[in-house]
């Protein structure tokens, strides 16, 4: 998870623990004091200074060093939020012992009075009732306040904890916030809770990396936060395990949910799944649940694709993905899953099949021929530099290489050089030391070229770049090593560089305002993304957004709005024909038809005020796939000469049909290109085949 404490604030002003929770914490507060009596604890017990000798903490250490690694970096963030509040966090191991903690000075050496330290056991039998032990017990969020401890030593305290488990249920450890009863802070449980959750979420994603995790929220805007719920489904679809704000969403517990498969939870396939984010625009998917409850969710994967839809359990993944439904364009779900599974002994098949890249080809030739050029420098170490306007789709182009590359395990990492601050960016990039400049986060911060190290750095809008930085990036790129800002240490670094701009870099160079040296290092393979209303396949396209969007039901685009759609010159590009659609998808309900009264009224105005269009490669396609009239070409700006209008007075050439209008331009396109097929081609937007077909028949 990505998600930080530091971006929760505490409001100020301290309290004591509300009422509207009594009831249920008096209960659970009365059971627990009747264990601690059946125990044979008595309230004036002593505390027990008798920790475990140091070489039994070195074992317990180590026993659980995976969660000391995980909670380490959590318990940090969360000391900031508590810093100077008389208070400590606790870090102990399933059976309750304190294996790590951290805490103003002061208040340490008061918690050790009462043997609050490393080593000490605070199980409920040890310690009686605290937020620890009693956490361990109920197995949920415990606040244990002042006299609500069993012993009276330690009633000074006031304790909010919270259980640790593993994606199958499993206790790990308690994280636990102690500090004075005087200074209870009503939001501190909220913050030991999500500092639990994350640690569960780090752990979920180690122990399920090469696993699809489906993220999920009943708001689409909790996507990528702490109260996301997680699912791990296998090759199979069977569920593997999930995050605790999962069971929460989905009301069920652990031992119950895996049991399920994607198919009995969510009513769908993971053959669907794996469809819809293979999508140009993967968009959240809708899942629903038998009830009728629904939930936006997105996937996620460390590993490449395809080695989740090789089927990671062993089990083969043609099974899930042959329950898929078929498609509206007449292509069985799984897509080109399903063809690879046709092939199981040509692996060199299997993997063009499964590539990332590979799925970016819709039947426009320009993007053919990008992918192409891409897919003869995969893993060659050379440079990629994207150009094409904004919204053409350059980072899922940089995420398709990266996919299919041999980093495809290690981290893809998007910078975007327009949207950092000028002063902050380079602390992004390179990262910096404790102390490096005001402001600066203690114990420094990892830059983004550290953080795709191994894998694949996407520098977007590189044009944009401000010049004083870019001979240090040259340098990153020629040396293979950062140096953090504060520190005199530099550390080799391991990445393949792709890039991307919509500017004209050339011209920037020109004017000295984009480094000659740094273009020349980037621009090993340029290639230009077309712009949406330059390719032939809008159909295709539009017809796989609404798909995304509607998965278990998407409504038909009609034709009168795909004709609008093939006349509009889209500034946006697919970002803004996404937009459009999204809005559509949702207005149009149980409407099987998308029509021009579920598309935005800004969107119909501003098609209202684009002049009429020639016809376009989208057009054309469409003209000759379908047998839809040409758009018709826009009046002349001026009258022409008379002695053109004389000329051409008597040459009033009858009507000709549709296919001898496709014809005269092809061999309009033809007489451009000098006879050359494959340039004609590229212009007009179709493949070689369909010239060679058409002019067959002249």
């Amino acid at each position: 998870m990505s998600a930080s404490l530091r971006t929760l604030p505490i409001p100020g002003g301290w309290t004591t623990p509300t009422a509207a929770d009594a009831p249920a914490r008096a209960e659970l507060i009365e059971q627990s004091h009747l264990r601690c009596t059946a125990l044979g604890l008595t309230r004036v017990e002593r505390p027990d200074f008798e920790p475990m000798i140091r070489g039994d903490l070195v074992v317990a250490r180590e026993r659980n060093q995976r969660l000391l690694t995980h909670a380490a970096p959590v318990m940090e963030m969360l000391f900031e939020q508590i810093v100077n509040t008389e208070s400590m966090i606790v870090l102990t191991d399933a059976q309750g012992t304190i294996l790590h903690s951290k805490g103003d000075d002061e208040f340490l050496a008061r918690a050790g009075k009462v043997a609050l330290a490393p080593g000490v056991n605070w199980a409920e039998q040890s310690k009686g009732t605290n937020a620890i032990g009693t956490a361990l017990v109920e197995e949920r969020p415990t606040l244990v306040h002042a006299g609500e401890h069993f012993i009276h030593a330690n009633s000074f305290l006031t304790c909010s904890a919270a259980p640790i488990v593993d994606p199958r249920g499993n206790m790990l450890g308690v994280l636990d916030v102690t500090g004075d009863q005087l200074s209870y802070h009503q939001h501190t449980m909220g913050l030991v809770r999500m500092s639990a959750r994350m640690i569960e979420n780090h752990w979920l994603s180690e122990d399920y990396g090469n696993r699809l995790r489906l993220h999920f929220h009943l708001r689409p805007e909790f996507i990528g936060t702490l109260l996301e719920g997680i699912v791990v489904v296998g090759g199979d679809g069977r569920i593997l395990g999930s995050n605790r704000s999962a069971l929460d969403q989905l009301d069920i517990s652990g031992a119950a949910l895996r049991m399920h498969t994607i198919t009995s939870l969510f009513e769908t396939t993971i053959g669907a799944v794996i469809d819809h984010f293979r999508m140009p625009i993967p968009l959240p998917m809708r899942l629903t649940m038998s009830n009728g409850r629904q939930f936006h969710a997105t996937a996620r994967f460390n590993g490449p694709l395809r080695s989740v839809m090789a089927g990671l359990d062993g089990a083969p993944a043609a099974r899930a993905v042959n329950e898929s439904a078929p498609r509206h364009d007449g292509v069985p779900s799984g897509g080109a899953a399903a063809v690879a599974q046709r092939v199981p002994g040509d692996e060199a098949a299997r993997r063009a099949c499964l590539s990332g890249l590979h799925y970016l080809s819709t039947g426009d030739a320009q993007v053919e021929a990008v992918v192409t050029k891409v897919q003869r420098v995969l893993n060659k170490e050379i440079p990629l530099l994207i150009l094409g306007e904004t919204g053409t789709g350059k980072e899922l182009l940089a995420r398709a290489v990266h996919q299919d590359s041999n980093r495809a395990r290690q981290a893809f990492v998007a910078v975007n050089c327009a949207s950092i601050p000028e002063s902050l960016i380079e602390a992004e990039l390179f990262g910096y030391e404790d102390g490096a400049f005001t402001g600066a986060r203690r114990k420094g911060a990892i830059g983004r070229i550290l953080q795709a190290n191994g894998g694949t750095l996407f520098l977007d809008e590189i044009g944009d770049m401000p010049l004083s930085l870019q001979a240090r990036l040259l340098r990153v790129l020629q040396e293979r090593c950062v140096t953090p800002l504060g520190s005199h240490k530099s550390i080799p670094v391991d990445i393949a560089v792709v890039s991307a701009t919509h500017r004209n870099l050339r011209e920037m160079c020109a004017a000295c305002t984009f480094r000659e040296d740094l273009y020349y290092r980037l621009n090993g393979l340029v290639v230009r993304l077309p712009a949406l209303r330059d390719r032939s396949d809008l159909r295709t396209v539009a017809r796989r957004i609404v798909l995304a969007e509607a998965p278990d039901g998407p409504p038909e685009i009609s034709a009168s709005v795909m004709s609008l759609f093939e006349r509009y010159a889209w500034p946006g590009n697919i970002r803004q024909l996404a937009n459009v659609l999204r809005t559509a998808v949702v207005m149009a309900g149980s409407d099987p038809q998308i029509t021009e009264e579920y598309l935005s009224e800004d969107f119909l105005e501003d098609v209202r005020r684009q002049p009429a269009a020639t016809a376009t490669p989208a057009t054309l396609a469409a003209a000759a796939a379908t047998s839809m009239p040409l758009p018709a070409a826009p009046p002349a700006a001026a009258e022409p000469p008379a002695a053109a209008v004389a000329a051409a007075a008597p040459a009033a050439a009858p009507a000709r049909t549709l296919g001898e209008s496709e014809i005269a331009l092809i061999q309009a396109a033809l007489d451009a290109a000098g006879g050359n097929i494959s340039e004609a081609s590229k212009a007009l937007g179709i493949s070689r085949n369909t010239i060679y077909r058409k002019l067959r028949w002249r």
